[in-house]
């Protein structure tokens, strides 16, 4: 398998940091799919630009509008993560060459998938697939695995409402 990177961290800018990884492997032609765990906003900038940046980039998101009770995850939380490492493990099979977990992390924390489960899938990807997960609180045994971790860390955040095109 190829390299394994992990943004993880109470900051923001997790998401940005693999999307911008995406960018540069879809500049160079390279085959990118994203794989939004509890995301379900289909008018962000990602989800908007994969008709422009097609066949190179694919985003399919599993989440809803609402955010996921992260106490209290419901059967229906666990069926749509269900979902989508079922689509990841399908889309491993048409080697990507990157290939984004976005809020895997978190959805190990809170129950929704298994840590061994994302371990296999790392395990079963192709040596020229790149696999990058984000979200809080990753799992130990994943950044024990990967290759790359990095901490995003808020030093400082002002109380404001997201921007369009920037934040979402």
């Amino acid at each position: 398998m190829g390299f394994v990177y992990v943004y993880t961290g109470d900051g923001a800018g997790k998401t940005t940091a693999a999307l911008g990884l995406a960018l540069r492997a879809v500049g160079h032609k390279h085959k990118v799919v994203v794989v939004q765990f509890m995301k379900g906003w289909e008018n962000t900038g990602e989800f908007i630009i994969q008709k422009n940046l097609a066949p190179f980039y694919e985003i399919k998101q599993f989440g809803t509008r609402e955010f996921v009770d992260l106490k209290n995850p419901s059967g229906e939380d666990k069926g749509r993560a269900e979902k989508a490492m079922n689509f990841a493990f399908e889309k491993l099979k048409e080697k990507p060459n990157v290939l984004i977990l976005d809020e895997v992390n978190l959805a190990c924390a809170i129950g929704l998938v298994e840590v061994k489960q994302l371990l296999e899938l790392i395990e079963s990807a192709d040596e020229k697939t790149a696999i990058v997960c984000t979200g809080r609180n990753a799992p130990k045994e994943l950044c024990e695995r990967a290759d790359f971790v990095t901490e995003v860390e808020n030093i400082k955040r002002k109380k404001i409402s997201a921007h369009e095109g920037i934040e979402y």
